[in-house]
Formats: structure tokens, sequence, C-alpha cells
């Protein structure tokens, strides 16, 4: 498979390492001079100086034959137009792209960019997911398959306290798949009894998250539980910047 990668920073250089090792034929682009200086002598060949946002450059760099492009510059900017250029215009059916501020995400999103990675929004989700005062927690999104993994504490107050999985009910598109309990997980199973100061992590539609957080937490309002969740991740001003 041949990967063309733009951006040379850590995780670019060491997402062309690992390729190289798996076997696969991969080109870095990189734009700054100092960067490629750096890496060139080990890449040789298989290192382009220049701008990924240029279509000369990408073409130079072989998009037009690349199995998958990789977007991972500094500048979501740089690589939301990488990833559309290799999308719309070279049809590559693989790309990937870096999403350095999650406030960004939607953007991508927007553009049809379903294959996203933001490093600060898993990083806080996993931080959110060790803090036992959040009652809801996004914790990943498949984008391509159009599903999420989210948990969700069980209150003294909810509905499936003291209840055995076989005998709750849970909206259409939406899978109960495993009770934390003690910091250890258990796969959920119709025999499975959920206690209140569980936290269950179910899969579930995106567009479900409202109905799931009312059925398990009935004296909360789904909307005000949701902000509290975007607050922590982008904070007071709505922003994290680069």
């Amino acid at each position: 498979m041949f990967v063309l990668i733009v951006g040379g920073g850590k995780v670019g250089i060491n997402t062309v390492r690992s390729l190289k090792r798996m076997g696969h034929e991969v080109m870095l682009v990189e734009q700054r001079r100092s960067r490629y200086d750096l890496l060139a002598e080990e890449l040789h060949e298989q290192m382009l100086l220049g701008d990924g946002t240029e279509i000369w450059i990408l073409e130079k760099a072989g998009i037009a034959r690349a199995d998958m492009v990789v977007a991972v510059t500094g500048d979501d900017e740089d690589n939301c137009v990488i990833a559309q250029i290799a999308k719309l215009k070279y049809g590559v059916k693989k790309v990937v792209a870096r999403v350095n501020n999650p406030y960004n995400q939607p953007t991508y999103d927007m553009l049809g960019i379903d294959a996203t990675i933001c490093a600060a929004a898993s990083m806080l989700s996993l931080i959110q997911h060790e803090l036992p005062e959040h009652k809801f927690v996004p914790l990943l999104t498949f984008r391509r398959e159009n599903v999420e993994l989210a948990e969700l504490e069980v209150g003294e107050t909810s509905p499936f306290a003291h209840k055995l999985i076989a005998d709750i009910s849970l909206p259409d598109g939406v899978l109960l798949t495993a009770i934390m309990r003690g910091g250890k997980a258990m796969l959920a199973h119709g025999g499975a009894e959920i206690l209140p100061g569980d936290y269950v992590l179910c899969l579930l539609e995106p567009n479900k998250e409202k109905e799931l957080i009312h059925i398990f937490l009935p004296e909360e309002e789904p909307e005000e539980i949701q902000a509290e969740t975007e607050l922590d991740i982008y904070g007071d001003q709505g922003l994290i910047t680069k």
C-alpha cells in the first residue's frame, strides 16, 4: 500500500517509521526546511520539501496513485484542505486527518472528513472517564461506522438500578456492552445486575445521546449534562488553542 503523509512533525515521522516497518511504501511531505533537513538523511527519496496544500506538490509526491492520504500538520486549515483535495479531486478512498483543536471537529464533519484523530479530545475523554463526578462521558466516536461509545453513571434513583440487564429496555440503536464496577469491566449479559455506583458502557447511534441520558438519568436535563461535557472539553471560551 502506498501512503502519502503530509506533515513531518513527531506524529508524521513516527507514522512513516511504523508503516515502513510494516512493509508499506510511504512518501512524506514537509514544508519546513529545518525539519526537512533533519529527516532527509533518514528518508532520502521518501521525503519531499514543499507545501502540502499545493496541488503540484501533492502530485509530485504521488497523490494520484495513493491508497491513503494522512494529513497531520500542525494547522487544522491545512489538514482540511489536504483531505478535501485528496477526497474530491483525486478520489483517494482512505483519508485520515489530524484535528489539533477539538473545537474545529464540526468543521471536519461538515466537510465530510470522517476519519479524524484528535489527541486532545481523546485525552480529555479519558480524563473524564477517571473523574467520578461526570455522569455522561462520550469516550469514542467511530464516524465511518456511525456509532459512538459512551459511559453513564448509574445513581440510586436510576430506573435501572438493582435490575438485571435482561429486564431493562433500551432505545433502538443502543447496546449496553459492559458494566464498570470497582475499576473493573464486566461484559454485559442478561443475568448481570446493574447496581448503584456502576458505570455502563453503551454503543449508540450519534443521535441517541439525549434519549440515553433521559432513561438512565431521568431527573437530569440531557442538554445540561451534554453542555457540561462540552465545557470540560472546550474550556470556558469554547476553544482550546493550538
